[in-house]
């Protein structure tokens, strides 16, 4: 179906306290990166973080059960995050960024025309 423009705007307003959170558009819907690392999926309207160990540390302190659910089909599990986190300023920016910062940096990938040209 893809992701509304507005829904995506509401969320990126939430994370507005994170440092550099950007949305990527993506098949119609949208990944999120913090520091160029991706983690999070926008898909229907709905938000999901990456399993993190560092995510789940904070969300078993929620009253919320942690619910989780593939983005998309062939996906593996990440958690769905519900309405009052969503509603919750402070809660998601600091999953956000204790997913974010739990993520490896990722490596740059070397293209074809510079691996030709060190040959």
């Amino acid at each position: 179906m893809g992701s509304q423009a507005s829904f995506v705007e509401f969320i990126l307003d939430q994370l507005s306290s994170c440092e550099d959170v950007v949305a990527k558009k993506m098949f119609g819907e949208y990944a999120l990166y913090m520091s160029g690392k991706m983690f999070a999926l926008i898909c229907d309207d709905q938000l999901f973080i990456k399993p993190t160990a560092a995510g789940q540390q904070f969300l078993t302190q929620l009253p919320a059960t942690i619910t989780e659910a593939q983005p998309y089909p062939q996906a593996k599990p990440w958690y769905l995050i519900d309405s009052d986190l969503l509603e919750d300023r402070d809660g998601l920016t600091t999953l956000a960024r204790a997913t974010a910062n739990a993520l490896p940096v990722p490596v740059k990938k070397t293209s074809k025309t510079t691996k030709k040209n060190q040959a």
